[in-house]
């Protein structure tokens, strides 16, 4: 019960949108699908398992894991190029994170996709590991949250190996898969253990529990060819 308040408490604040986990007909003529419908998992499995696990429920429009026993999951399908668009919240001190281009080799999502990076700031992390970043690699630029247990707007584009990370309206992170420069900073970090990090042109999209509360509704993607 402590759990099912915190995570009603944590959607209830902040303002809502008027429709959230709906296309428009000019969205869906432009190409966009949505991955969450708003009411359930469908379309979502779990890492190296055929569904979520039980923790992954819905409240109020948002997708949700227990923070004490959800594993991550993944969408069903593989993508390589795309716009992907989603709104996300996270607790207080909170941590969490969306991976792309994962694939099931190693023990976790994070082994083979990068993240773009979901935190409450006031961790106190590292540039390279606030939000809208990708993870230990690229620090954002010009990044502002909004205040914790308000949505966040987000955008991942990759469009044949060159990604950006949008925050709320502001691009914050660009960089090339494969370039000298994205090589470097992968040899320089803790990501060189694992040679499919990065490496599999086309993958699945992950949303990450890391143990904290978070929230992610709006969920949608635009195939780029």
């Amino acid at each position: 019960m402590k759990l099912l308040a915190f995570g009603l408490a944590l959607l209830a604040a902040g303002p809502a949108l008027a429709q959230p986990n709906v296309l428009t007909p000019a969205e869906q003529a432009a190409g966009w699908k949505l991955l969450f419908d708003g009411h359930s998992t469908a379309g979502w499995r779990g890492f190296k398992a055929s569904a979520p696990d039980r923790g992954w429920h819905v409240e109020d429009g948002a997708l949700m894991p227990d923070p004490k026993t959800s594993k991550d999951i993944m969408t069903k399908d593989s993508f390589e190029n795309f716009e992907l668009a989603f709104e996300w919240k996270i607790s207080p001190k909170g941590n969490s994170g969306v991976m792309f281009h994962v694939v099931e080799d190693g023990d976790e999502t994070y082994f083979s996709g990068p993240e773009y990076q979901i935190l409450d700031n006031s961790r106190g992390e590292p540039p390279k590991e606030q939000a809208g970043s990708l993870f230990a690699l690229y620090a954002p630029v010009g990044a502002v949250t909004k205040p914790v247990g308000e949505f966040n707007t987000a955008r991942l584009v990759v469009d044949h190996g060159h990604v950006e990370h949008w925050l709320n309206g502001v691009k914050v992170v660009e960089y090339d898969l494969g370039s000298d420069d994205f090589k470097a900073r992968v040899a320089a970090s803790k990501f060189k253990a694992w040679p499919q990090f990065a490496a599999s042109p086309t993958g699945h999209i992950a949303l990450q529990n890391h143990g904290d509360a978070v929230a992610f509704r709006d969920i949608r993607i635009r195939v780029l060819k």
